[in-house]
């Protein structure tokens, strides 16, 4: 007996020893997988809590029917990706489906809008299980993203400055408010470093199989949001460059045919190898949205529709018509539809927790500074796909969100994560500590802070006048506090709102709240309700629609629709984003 018992903990101590012999060679790995579980667990703390934004109204029903029914006219606006991912859990869900009757007539754009709409209230039962499981996989994807930081600045940096990059993505309140959502933002960012580490990769070790990855690589991009048909302009002036300096040109041009092959494969894969031609309908649509090019644009579409996906094309020209037109936007008081070329170094100021503000300019700065007198090209790396995107979007004319600027993210949290590293490393340790445990600890101290208000998180910098002064749009409201809204309003007995909130209109009717339209002013003079909500987008204005004549409306002077309650003091603010004020 004693000896079995002896045996027992010898084998017990065995166990132990291999343990820590593990822990002792995974550390970074443990301690960055600690820290991405932490952030998941949160995020999925907030979904449970947290109604769907607007554009999640829209998307949600898209990723569904795009999976079952293979219906890609559903926001072909947006690619593939994205809405695959989302669906994917849907199909074990089953939510009921809306058909369109061929009978009803109904324009294209009417018969979409009738299919996402109708959605909803069919499945008004199951809204809150089937907005929990679509953005379940965006969460599982952001963690995702987490690991290609980890990955890549591991690679070039080493396995500390690994888990501090881990550390500085897993606190940030944009990332962290943004990865819960069903959209294209996220994804992006995902895919475009996804395709610079395959880039990384190939131009190390030029094989066929690695030109396979970044082809596939490329096209995973692509698929996440339009803008990254920019790394089809970084991956072209690549093979200029390889075939120009090469001694083995045809080996770069089979290579170059390989990415193309594997592009075409896998964009092709996301709308299930089908290709429709282009209706009637779409070329009247070319025609009157590009009307000085609509004949040259229908010939090319034409043709383009023979190797990718209708949907993909239309996709990419709505794109360019969207950006030529704008989209009506605040800054600092100001309005514009066109917007303005510094906006997103702005919004960048104010949307970012300080401390990785500050950690992401001293980076650039030390990063540039080891490139010129180092030669380190390292972090050629970091700074190039900084760079382009960022002189990307300065000219871009939808300035509605400083998720349009995370795909840079990842690049300035490897870049801060070398920098806290290098503050390790100064001659007086315990300074080198301090100052990065005080760093990481302000952003958490924001983080919590924040919680569980990510999205409409803004710094000290936006101190000085209500957010809804500094920015609009997805920066200050985006729809998902529309169910603590309806909660506050039974607490109170109340079932209807004078509602001037972002998604209000297709919201509030999944809590039982009867929705009464604030822009109308003849609603407030009739049996208003007791409350009016009205969103802090609406309050800056930006994003009030135009009206019909003599509704008050139909001109710019709309952004002030709101400015008598942009004086008075709410009732409460609800998530930092509704402000809700007692009518009678």
């Amino acid at each position: 007996m004693a000896h079995t018992t002896s045996f027992g903990n010898s084998e017990s101590q065995r166990l132990i020893s291999r343990l820590a012999a593990f822990a002792r060679s995974h550390t970074a790995e443990l301690l960055s997988g600690a820290l991405l579980v932490v952030m998941g667990l949160q995020m999925f703390v907030v979904i449970s809590r947290k109604s769907i934004t607007i554009d999640e109204l829209v998307l949600i029903p898209s990723a569904y029917y795009h999976l079952v029914d293979g219906d890609f006219q559903q926001v072909y606006e947006h690619p593939a990706l994205p809405k695959i991912i989302a669906a994917i859990p849907l199909l074990f869900v089953q939510p009921n489906e809306y058909k369109v009757d061929p009978a009803t007539s109904l324009k294209p754009d009417d018969a979409k809008w009738a299919r996402q709409s109708q959605f909803w209230q069919k499945n008004l039962s199951q809204v809150d299980e089937i907005s929990f499981w679509a953005r379940a996989p965006m969460i599982v994807l952001t963690l995702g993203l987490g690991v290609l930081i980890f990955s890549f600045a591991r690679t070039l940096f080493g396995p500390r400055v690994a888990v501090l990059a881990v550390a500085l993505y897993s606190l940030e309140p944009t990332i962290i408010g943004h990865g819960r959502a069903v959209h294209t933002d996220v994804p992006a960012a995902f895919g475009y470093l996804l395709f610079f580490i395959a880039l990384y990769y190939y131009t190390s070790i030029t094989t066929w199989r690695r030109a396979a990855y970044l082809g596939a690589a490329t096209a995973a991009a692509t698929l996440t949001k339009y803008s990254m048909l920019l790394v089809g302009i970084v991956l072209a002036a690549v093979f200029i460059i390889l075939w120009w300096r090469s001694s083995n040109r045809r080996n770069v041009v089979i290579h170059a045919a390989v990415v193309i092959v594997t592009m075409l494969l896998v964009i092709n894969a996301a709308y299930f190898f089908k290709h429709a031609p282009l209706t009637g309908y779409d070329e009247n649509w070319i025609v009157t949205y590009f009307p000085a090019h609509g004949q040259i644009l229908i010939h090319l579409a034409r043709a383009l529709v023979w190797l990718l996906p209708k949907e993909f094309v239309l996709g990419i020209l709505y794109q360019f018509w969207h950006n030529g037109e704008g989209h009506y936007a605040g800054l600092l008081g100001m309005y514009s539809q066109k917007g303005w070329w510094y906006y997103f170094p702005v919004a960048f100021v104010l949307k970012v927790t300080i401390p990785f503000l500050l950690v992401s300019l001293a980076a650039i700065g030390f990063a540039i500074y080891r490139v010129v007198r180092s030669r380190d090209y390292r972090f050629g790396w970091m700074l190039v796909p900084t760079a382009i995107y960022m002189i990307f979007v300065l000219f871009s004319h939808i300035d509605i969100g400083v998720r349009y600027l995370l795909p840079i993210f990842p690049f300035l949290i490897i870049l801060g994560g070398w920098l806290l590293n290098e503050l390790l490393k100064v001659k007086r340790p315990i300074v080198g500590l301090t100052a990065v445990i005080l760093l990481l600890g302000w952003i958490g101290i924001e983080a919590a802070r924040a919680y569980p208000n990510h999205i409409s998180y803004m710094n000290e910098f936006a101190s000085g006048a209500p957010h809804w002064w500094y920015l609009s749009d997805s920066n200050v409201e985006w729809g998902d506090d529309i169910r603590e809204l309806a909660t506050y309003l039974h607490q109170r007995g109340q079932t209807r709102v004078l509602d001037g909130t972002l998604g209000g209109f297709g919201i509030l009717s999944f809590y039982n709240i009867e929705r009464v339209d604030a822009l109308n002013k003849t609603n407030f003079e009739h049996d208003p309700p007791h409350y009016l909500a009205v969103g802090a987008s609406y309050l800056n204005g930006s994003t009030i629609p135009s009206g019909p004549p003599g509704s008050g409306l139909e001109t710019e002077s709309r952004v002030n629709a709101f400015d008598e309650y942009r004086h008075r003091t709410p009732e409460t603010i609800i998530g930092n984003s509704i402000y809700v004020f007692r009518v009678r």
